[in-house]
């Protein structure tokens, strides 16, 4: 009896802690599809990954200056670099031309971030790849979170280009 007592409740403390660490990050945004002609205004611009050649984890986030939000990447400080004060139209030229780094860039996804309400809280731009490249145009995964007043952007590579190699055949697992 005592063993099943101390079982259930390792079971409970684990589930604690599995809620609580996926709730540490905030509450989760939603991206939508967006144009061009929507982004307006001024920003800062965030410039994440290019770190290497052919680096697949590269894409750009347009943060709306003047709002009480602020995009904060879950990342390293070295994985990224940010510009402020620049208009729509260069945030965008920007973005764009920083997105190309990597030889199987095919074009680019812009996307709206918003909150619960519909508020746009900033953009992001990510580059699609040719699909024999990487055996998907889309290989990252970029998640935004609410935490007061700072956006948590995690990123990383989706599964199935993580276990990839360089030639596009599935690593062996040992």
């Amino acid at each position: 009896m005592n063993r099943l007592f101390s079982y259930c409740w390792l079971i409970v403390l684990i589930t604690v802690s599995v809620v609580s660490a996926s709730c540490s990050l905030g509450k989760s945004l939603k991206k939508e599809t967006a144009t061009e002609a929507g982004v307006q205004g001024t920003y800062r611009l965030i410039l994440y990954g290019c770190t290497h050649l052919n680096d697949l984890e590269t894409f750009a986030i347009l943060d709306k200056e003047g709002d009480r939000y602020t995009f904060d990447p879950y990342a390293p400080e070295f994985n990224y670099k940010a510009k402020t004060g620049l208009t729509s139209k260069e945030a965008l030229e920007e973005a764009r031309n920083f997105i190309t780094c990597n030889s199987g860039y095919s074009r680019p996804q812009l996307s709206e971030i918003v909150d619960d309400e519909g508020n746009t809280l900033g953009y992001e731009l990510k580059p699609l790849y040719l699909s024999f490249f990487y055996s998907l145009s889309d290989v990252l995964d970029t998640y935004y979170f609410l935490n007061g007043d700072k956006v948590i952007v995690s990123i990383r590579l989706k599964r199935s280009v993580e276990e990839t190699d360089s030639d596009g055949h599935k690593r062996d697992h040992e």
